[in-house]
């Protein structure tokens, strides 16, 4: 976190936490009351001050104040970079994955050193360019569908990620919080003051 978060938590160790205010779309933008943030320095200052509590609830530490995340979907979302490698909508680079899936919604996701996100979808045609199937060629499209409606015949592919190969699972959107330990909505306790 930046020096001033630090500094202002220590300085106001027990301001009201904020809930309702800041969302993350399925494309990793920064909603405010329902309005993109459009400032650079603005989103900057949010992804890097970005973290999760022990029960799995996200927020942006503004300073004293925890302003908890409402979530369309998972903590990141993720882009393709040049190299191949993935870049949250933070600005941070994945330096590690663990699983990949796809949901019901047809949305690709992955498990990461940061966290569970999905990839924004308009990186899913240079994604899906990197599914393999057992002996290491490209997953045929028509495959993939089979396989995303059930096919039993249709061996699941691989998600090539900088040479990292990801079986992909089939994931109900709807299980992904429960799965991945985050609360996509986070609500005050009761009687927990607000602002």
């Amino acid at each position: 976190m930046d020096d001033i978060v630090l500094r202002g938590m220590a300085k106001w160790p027990n301001v009201p936490h904020a809930y309702g205010w800041l969302a993350l779309d399925a494309r990793g933008q920064w909603l405010l009351k329902g309005d993109r943030i459009t400032n650079p320095a603005v989103t900057a200052f949010i992804g890097r001050n970005y973290a999760a509590d022990s029960r799995g609830r996200w927020y942006f530490q503004n300073g004293p104040q925890r302003v908890f995340v409402a979530l369309a979907v998972t903590p990141f979302v993720f882009r393709s970079a040049a190299d191949c490698t993935l870049v949250a909508h933070t600005g941070l680079p994945v330096s590690a994955t663990t699983e990949a899936w796809v949901d019901d919604l047809g949305r690709l996701g992955i498990g990461t050193n940061l966290g569970p996100g999905i990839v924004d979808d308009r990186d899913l045609a240079a994604l899906c360019a990197r599914l393999v199937g057992p002996g290491g060629t490209r997953y045929p499209d028509e495959m993939l569908e089979a396989w995303i409606a059930g096919d039993p015949h249709a061996g699941p592919p691989r998600l090539d990620v900088c040479g990292e190969f990801l079986a992909l699972q089939r994931i109900p959107a709807s299980a992904l919080p429960e799965r991945f330990g985050f609360d996509p909505d986070p609500r005050p306790d009761p009687g927990e003051p607000e602002c």
